[in-house]
């Protein structure tokens, strides 16, 4: 999963060594071994930790100072406003055109990748510029771009500067039907309104059962139904600007925020993901409630961990054990249930028909 500039790339690297391409979707799912098969599902996004370096060219500044445009930006979207010895610090911001672009050509690529991670997060402050003591304190191995034990600024990204990258790949999600994983800290609310102007005017229509029952009995119901299906002028369905399905990892939301999404109106299958890292560090009710409240056919889980490994196994087993013991579901109840929730969130149910 990409999250920035540094790890476009690398995500590509091992998408193009491992991704799971349509021939071979089918043997993967329903074959008994999987013994010595590595595939992958690559995910192509950019974080709302890093979303300040990228610049809204669709408004773009004076012309032919490149220097001068890279200041304005870093100190329009950084609140409280940057001083100019901190801005030099920072990278040269990149077109958000020229990031989408290169955003739809890894989709193109990769016909089952996710958008993500995307979302708003209110609490992230950017860490200090590198000091020659930083570097030296540096871990070979990791990709480029990350704190890194860095001490932190007071810096933070505008909401609307959040708001406004995340809806620029909500829209290519739904252009090219893409599911997507949103990351939102102390924002609940603001991510369901951003996620909830995406779908404006293509809510479901919920009718009443005596609504149901008077148009059932009209022998053309059918074609008067209650799904508004915006066509292009040949007929054919056009491309909806929301994502056909949304996962909230390691959701932290409170309960009321959950029953919106879950709202029969809402046009997106929306899933809850889960994990320990998150979701159960310290004991709490908290998320026992959010679990319990979470529909059996949309929870997730997830490690939440930068690296695969034994150590991701482990979290894996830890927060699929904790979320059988909420639902009361057996071992293997609860991994089968978890993994057919996986598959329709990541390929859409279409896929295995």
């Amino acid at each position: 999963m990409s999250t920035r500039g540094e790890d476009q790339d690398l995500v590509r690297q091992f998408a193009n060594r491992y991704g799971v391409q349509p021939n071979t979707l089918h043997t993967l799912w329903h074959r008994g071994d999987h013994a010595g098969l590595t595939q992958l599902v690559p995910s192509f996004g950019w974080h709302p930790w890093f979303s300040y370096q990228i610049f809204d060219d669709s408004t773009p500044f004076l012309p032919g100072n490149e220097q001068l445009d890279a200041v304005r930006h870093y100190k329009a979207v950084l609140s409280p406003s940057p001083d100019d010895k901190f801005v030099s610090s920072l990278p040269d911001p990149r077109p958000l055109s020229g990031f989408l672009d290169q955003l739809r050509g890894s989709l193109e690529s990769f016909p089952f990748a996710l958008i993500g991670e995307i979302g708003i997060d209110r609490s992230f402050r950017l860490p200090t510029h590198w000091s020659p003591s930083d570097e030296v304190k540096r871990k070979e191995g990791l990709t480029p771009g990350g704190r890194e034990g860095r001490q932190l600024t007071p810096y933070r990204v505008r909401i609307d500067h959040q708001r406004k990258i995340m809806k620029a790949q909500l829209h290519l999600a739904g252009e090219l039907e893409r599911p997507v994983s949103v990351h939102g800290v102390a924002a609940h609310g603001i991510v369901f309104e951003t996620l909830k102007e995406t779908w404006k005017s293509y809510e479901r229509e919920i009718l009443s059962k005596r609504e149901q029952k008077r148009r059932s009995s009209t022998a053309n119901a059918h074609a008067r139904h209650v799904t508004f299906d915006h066509k292009t002028a040949d007929g054919v369905s056009s491309p909806k600007p929301y994502p056909p399905r949304i996962c909230l990892h390691s959701y932290s939301g409170p309960v009321d925020t959950l029953k919106q999404y879950l709202d029969p109106s809402v046009p997106a299958a929306v899933y809850f993901s889960f994990s320990r890292l998150i979701n159960f560090s310290r004991r709490s009710d908290k998320a026992f409630n959010i679990v319990r409240a979470v529909p059996n056919h949309k929870i997730l889980i997830e490690s939440d961990l930068h690296g695969a490994g034994e150590e991701m196994d482990d979290l894996l087993e830890d927060v699929t054990r904790r979320v059988c013991e909420i639902k009361g579901w057996s071992l293997v109840e609860g991994v089968e249930t978890l993994a057919q929730n996986w598959r329709s969130f990541v390929f859409g149910d279409s896929n295995f028909k």
